[in-house]
């Protein structure tokens, strides 16, 4: 039997992009890092990312709580046919680990993972933003992304220590089996008007904070439009 493990290893640094002067907004320019090259070598995971990784948005992205970011790559089939793009393959959702016998269903909030000499814990869910929608430009590919649930989901890093391509996730403890990464992105995007599961979510000691941030203003009457962040400056 096929057990999970990592088919590569992606790090990147912040990109600039585009003309500043272009009438296309989608042409405009822009900063990423999510251009990731393949490392076949081992790789040092810190604290807070990979090393060599950069992130452009510090505030939305990186950081103890999404260190490492991680996406199926059976998800690339789908994308591949749904948005008719050869293209779109392992690392273009700017990836660190692409990774093969896990998806969305099967892991939990709170779920430790040997992988090399890192001990790694699944932080939260990953919420999509405007910019992969201007790598391939496609406007509305962050709502896809969402309303798919193919979002993949963020570690945080327990333990440092070196990673290389093809070792396996083992898993060492699941706290919260109940919540899935399918089940969390099921309450923050689908049943938005349950309360009680909003509530029971917000409670998950493990969840990283932004999360249950986002959760407990939900509760309180607060509904902060997800518009700026799925459609950024890609549309008017």
């Amino acid at each position: 039997m096929m057990q999970p493990h990592v088919l590569k290893i992606f790090t990147g640094k912040v990109k600039q992009l585009g003309d500043p002067n272009a009438k296309d907004r989608m042409d405009r320019q822009w900063e990423s890092g999510m251009f990731k090259t393949e490392k076949n070598e081992r790789v040092w995971l810190g604290k807070t990312a990979l090393e060599g990784d950069e992130v452009a948005d510090k505030i939305n992205h990186g950081g103890p709580e999404k260190a490492v970011f991680a996406y199926p790559a059976k998800h690339y089939a789908d994308w591949k046919k749904e948005l008719k793009l050869e293209t779109i393959d392992m690392g273009a959702m700017g990836e660190n680990l692409a990774v093969h016998d896990m998806a969305e269903s099967t892991v939990c909030i709170g779920d430790i993972y040997q992988l090399g000499d890192a001990l790694i814990q699944v932080s939260q869910p990953r919420r999509p933003c405007w910019k992969p929608a201007r790598r391939f430009r496609v406007v509305d590919l962050a709502l896809r992304i969402q309303d798919s649930g193919r979002t993949g989901w963020y570690f945080r890093v327990l333990k440092e220590g070196a990673i290389r391509r093809g070792e396996r996730l083992e898993l060492i403890e699941r706290p919260y089996p109940k919540w899935t990464i399918a089940a969390c992105n099921e309450v923050m995007y689908v049943r938005k008007d349950d309360r009680k599961l909003a509530s029971d979510l917000a409670s998950c000691e493990l969840l990283a904070e932004s999360w249950r941030q986002s959760l407990e203003k939900r509760l309180q009457g607060e509904a902060p439009s997800d518009e700026r962040r799925v459609f950024g400056p890609n549309k008017a």
